[in-house]
């Protein structure tokens, strides 16, 4: 085939795409109503802001499927191996007295964090916003630390005190009792799994926010089933079964700022570390990167009028009860649109590498998404928070009864919209680059990747839906 006749066909396949994604988004358009836009609060802190609803289904799909048709235009190897590869190093930080006291002092930080949440949670202050602990597990760490890991890096695994206390229990009972035991692959990454839904669901269900002590008990309660995973398991337990870990390495992937092999930091592109990572997703990881999506999603419908209404619905059944089945049948319609889209790539891409291969390749391409959204979601939470939180670790013995909160202006709505959009954007580009490195030629990728694209615009509306969605206090996140 000529370059010339080559150049038509992709113009034709772009074209293809963009009728998918253009259908989608304007199905989305005609089945939704006007909303308005909202942050995430603690005790009903910051108030809705409103968004006209066109600029929801316009952003939102329209936006997404101009990115991909965009993107499809790229198809040399050099552009997409730049933004894989390119990134600039930052010296060599290996060994030295100033690393090692920098990397004691984070641990160091993580233990004292940990043990303030549970001392506020058990003694301090009964008032959510009014509690050291409180606020910074909520805003301090769930919020401010975990948008620091996407956007900057990955400073988790030395600030994980689990993962120090474990160690130092480990050296201290290591070949006793045929300690550590090897990981049982059996299990995989599914613990994980059902921890982070776990997770989030207890969030859901229980007033965390509201009541320190419930908080310092479910604190304590993580804290020994981790520390004796990691006794007994080691460091495998942090990559294969602890949700946490297994989040912030993810969001890690995505962020600029990455430790390198040989000691080292490199700057690159935000999304980079996704576009190059070689490693093979199971099923059990995919599940996992879809659960981080659905989860941070879940985490915003919860607080909207819409979830409310279902939930009276859902009466005479406990809340606690509709929300389980809530977090976990949404989980699984992610997964099967996923899995959906794999299956339906793999026919148009024309291959013989097996749906789950393709699902697993593909799977890295939803972080950004995920981060997307929990940044739509917690930017307003910290800023409108912060006042209380400065307020109450200035004195956190004696805090303000009714410390200020900030309530962020009408246009931080659109705000929250960009970044859902730009999560989006930065997906299909590292699918794109993806789709390049896993198959031949310039036509077999971008045939890959149009069920994809048409799954990313679905998640682009339905996360757009829930931010559009008015809010109600009394949550956290």
């Amino acid at each position: 085939m000529s370059r010339r006749a080559e150049g038509g066909e992709v113009r034709a396949a772009a074209r293809r795409g963009a009728v998918w994604t253009v259908a989608l988004a304007v199905a989305s358009a005609v089945c939704s109503t006007p909303a308005l836009a909202h942050a995430g609060s603690l005790a009903g802190s910051l108030r809705s802001v409103p968004a006209p609803f066109w600029l929801v289904v316009v952003s939102g799909g329209g936006v997404v499927c101009v990115s991909f048709l965009l993107s499809a235009f790229v198809t040399d190897d050099e552009t997409l191996d730049a933004f894989g590869r390119a990134g600039v190093r930052v010296g060599r930080i290996a060994g030295g007295v100033g690393v090692e006291a920098a990397e004691a002092a984070l641990r160091l930080l993580g233990i004292a964090a940990l043990a303030l949440v549970v001392a506020f949670g058990l003694f301090g202050p009964p008032v959510g916003i009014a509690n050291l602990g409180v606020l910074l597990v909520w805003v301090g760490w769930w919020a401010g630390f975990t948008m620091a890991t996407y956007l900057v890096g990955n400073a988790w695994p030395l600030v994980n005190p689990w993962r120090t206390l474990g160690a130092a229990l480990r050296s201290r009972f290591e070949g006793r009792w045929g300690l550590p035991r090897p990981y049982p692959d059996r299990l995989g990454s599914w613990p994980s799994v059902v921890g982070l839904l776990g997770l989030v669901w207890l969030e859901v269900v229980s007033p965390l926010a509201a009541d320190p002590r419930a908080l310092a008990v479910v604190v304590v309660v993580y804290s020994l089933l981790t520390v004796g995973g990691a006794l007994v398991y080691g460091d495998a337990w942090f990559r294969r079964a602890d949700p946490v870990a297994r989040v912030f390495r993810l969001y890690g992937l995505l962020a600029p700022v990455r430790r390198i092999d040989g000691g080292g930091l490199s700057i690159s592109i935000p999304g980079a570390g996704l576009a190059r990572t070689r490693e093979r997703l199971g099923a059990d990881d995919v599940a996992f990167v879809v659960a981080l999506l659905w989860v941070t999603t879940f985490d915003g419908l919860v607080v909207t009028v819409a979830w409310g209404r279902v939930l009276d619905a859902a009466a005479p059944a406990p809340a606690w009860l509709a929300n389980l089945v809530g977090i976990v049948a949404g989980f699984l319609v992610f997964v099967g649109g996923y899995r959906l889209a794999a299956s339906v790539a793999r026919g148009t891409a024309d291959t013989y590498v097996t749906v789950g291969f393709v699902a697993g390749w593909f799977a890295p391409a939803l972080v950004p998404i995920a981060a997307g959204y929990h940044l739509a979601h917690f930017l307003g939470y910290v800023v409108g928070l912060a006042p209380a939180f400065v307020a109450v670790a200035a004195s956190p013995l004696s805090p303000p009864a009714n410390p200020s909160v900030l309530v962020v202006p009408a246009w931080f709505g659109g705000l929250q919209l960009a970044f859902v959009v730009l999560g989006h954007l930065l997906s299909v580009w590292v699918a794109h680059a993806r789709a390049f490195d896993l198959f031949p030629g310039r036509l077999q990728p971008l045939r890959s990747e149009y069920p994809f694209v048409a799954v990313t615009v679905g998640y682009t509306m339905a996360s757009l839906w829930v931010v559009a969605q008015p809010a109600v206090g009394g949550v956290a996140g």
